[in-house]
């Protein structure tokens, strides 16, 4: 008999277990709605990985993601006509140049690593504070000034909105200025325009979030410690930057489910960490 009872209980359980796991396998299935991401260029890559994932498993939901550049991440949440604003830091409070977006919640996605980088023909393969300093302000307009060849330097900058631009500001200049000079300075609309631009235009440089870094440029050592993630978080490199989700209020529908699962393990420890983002757990 207490056999019997023991087998009961077992099968018992059994059966909740299983009649919960299809419970929350419909529940995903049955998710549906329209999710609509506008913003950071550096988080793009991150967004489109997470939203074909998470459409296969919520084949009912669809997701649209574009970049353009972080303020416009908020903008459009406080527009109406994006769920999300993907931006590069917490639109929520104020920071230097952009005042706080009210009534919007930043929810934090992922670590974000950026790079100093340079065109293949230049030969220089580390950057100081001060340097960099100089050659932004227009200080410094030669790359034999900084231990390269004698040739002009070509400054690629980021316009004025970009979250890389203000995290690399406030971090690789240490707040210094950066100051349009003459031909030998450009402005470029997207993470994906700053790769191409300093790839094409011989002793440019540039700066790039980590995970569009490949061979096409050259990712160059700040203050002589190399741009990676394992140097990010010993905290031995120093450009990085939260990226958040902006939403108005708190998440609700698919737009919570989303980002529940961008900020979950399996995809915090997965496909983020493939991309050369780092999960925001691994931050002390």
């Amino acid at each position: 008999m207490k056999i019997f009872k023991k087998v009961s209980l077992l099968a018992a359980a059994s059966l909740v277990a299983v009649t919960t796991l299809v419970g929350s396998v419909s529940a995903a299935s049955n998710l549906s709605g329209k999710i609509t991401v506008n913003g950071s260029t550096a988080l793009l890559p991150l967004t489109l990985q997470a939203a074909k994932e998470f459409q296969k498993l919520n084949p009912k939901v669809k997701i649209a993601a574009s970049g353009k550049g972080s303020v416009t991440g908020p903008q459009a949440v406080k527009k109406g006509i994006a769920d999300i604003g993907a931006c590069d830091w917490d639109a929520s409070v104020d920071v230097p140049g952009f005042k706080a977006f009210d009534g919007q919640v930043a929810n934090k996605v992922a670590v974000i690593p950026f790079a100093t980088i340079v065109n293949k023909n230049v030969k220089v393969g580390n950057l100081t504070t001060e340097q960099l300093k100089g050659i932004y302000s227009g200080k410094i307009t030669n790359w034999k000034e900084v231990g390269g060849d004698n040739a002009d330097i070509v400054v690629i900058t980021r316009a004025f909105g970009s979250g890389t631009r203000v995290n690399y500001q406030a971090k690789a200049l240490a707040g210094g200025d950066i100051v349009k000079k003459d031909k030998n300075y450009k402005e470029v609309g997207s993470s994906g325009d700053m790769k191409t631009a300093v790839a094409t235009t011989p002793n440019a440089i540039g700066y790039i979030d980590l995970v569009y870094v490949n061979s096409d440029v050259k990712a160059v050592s700040f203050n002589g410690v190399e741009p990676t993630t394992e140097n990010v978080i010993n905290g031995s490199y120093k450009i990085w930057a939260y990226g958040y989700y902006m939403t108005k209020g708190q998440p609700t529908g698919a737009t919570k489910a989303f980002i529940d699962y961008v900020q979950s393990q399996k995809f915090q420890q997965g496909s983020l960490k493939k991309l050369k983002f780092i999960p925001i757990s691994a931050m002390k």
